[in-house]
Formats: structure tokens, sequence, C-alpha cells
């Protein structure tokens, strides 16, 4: 507990936290208020909810074909032994809980909604980078948590964690359909 709060408050040091002020004591479904209070603010709907979900994984370790609509899960290959996320089923997992079934692959959630503007992101919106540009289509995702910040899962010895949004690898940004909701969030 005492490493995710650490990761937090480095998270909390941009200008977020003066935008929005709210208590460190103050906590939303376990998710703390720094960060969950804000993305609430900022979009009400599936997207809030998806980001609230992803923010809740923050140090939960990788795992390589792991996790999915039912939370962490022990991955394949060398992910075989380690129960977390990949990058796409951190955000799977995330729409799920929202009501939104996105796929299981980072390929199928790439095709999963509407393209939105990078000027226009909002919370909760999947967002993709061309890791590889030998291969077509992108090879990581994450939910956007605001305009500037992502949640994801990065790679095998990693956490799930918030870093920047802007990457020099950035390919897109899909915001799956609220109206699209067809199931109902895991218990």
């Amino acid at each position: 507990m005492n490493g995710i709060m650490t990761v937090l408050s480095a998270v909390l040091a941009g200008t977020l936290v003066n935008a929005f002020p709210v208590t460190a004591a103050a906590a939303v479904d376990g998710c703390p208020a720094q960060i969950c209070r804000p993305v609430s603010a900022l979009r009400s709907g599936a997207g809030a909810i998806a980001a609230r979900a992803a923010m809740e994984m923050i140090g939960i370790p990788y795992s390589w074909g792991g996790g999915g609509v039912r939370g962490p899960g022990f991955g394949i290959g060398k992910g075989a032994k380690t129960l977390g996320f990949d990058c796409s089923g951190l955000t799977e997992y995330a729409w799920a809980r929202a009501g939104v079934l996105i796929g299981t692959t980072t390929h199928e959630q790439w095709r999963s909604g509407i393209r939105v503007d990078r000027e226009q992101v909002e919370p909760g919106d999947l967002v993709f980078y061309d890791n590889d540009p030998g291969s077509p289509g992108p090879e990581h995702v994450a939910v956007a948590v605001d305009a500037t910040r992502m949640v994801h899962a990065p790679q095998t010895g990693q956490f799930v964690r918030v870093d920047p949004l802007d990457r020099p690898t950035f390919m897109g940004v899909v915001r799956p359909s609220e109206t699209a909701a067809n199931l109902d969030p895991p218990a």
C-alpha cells in the first residue's frame, strides 16, 4: 500500500491537484480521491467508470496475456506465473466495469469505437501506441486519465501505473460507445 501511495503522490505533483481541491483521506470505491474524483468531475458515464476502474489497479504486476473482464489473471508464456494484466487486459477490464465489451486484444480494441482527435481526449478514452513500426497496427493501449495522463500496464517486470500520454509512438485515440453497453459489470 505504501508503494501505491508513493506512486500516487508523484502523480499528484502535477496541476491536477490545484484544479480539483480534495483531501488526501477521501476515497471513492477504494480509489484515492485525488485521482478518481477529478475523473468523475470531468466526465460522467462509462468513460469515468472505466478510468476509475483502471486507476484502482495501480500497483498490479504486468503479466503478458494476463487479465480481462473479471480482473487480474495469469498470463501466458513469460506471464504464466504472474497474476496481473497486460495492456489490453487492463483496458478490457476497465471498460467491462463500465458495462462495455471492447475485445481482448489491442487490435480488437483499436476497432471498438469511434476515432477521436488527440485534442479531444477525455477520461476513459483508449489511447494507442505503435511501438513496432515493422508490424501493422498498434501494439500498446492505455486508458486516458485526463488530457495529459494515462494508466497502463507497461511491460514485463513493471506494474500498472500512470504515465504521460504524449509519447513519440502515439498512434490514436478511440472512444468506446457508451450506448453499446452490452454486459452487466462484473460483480
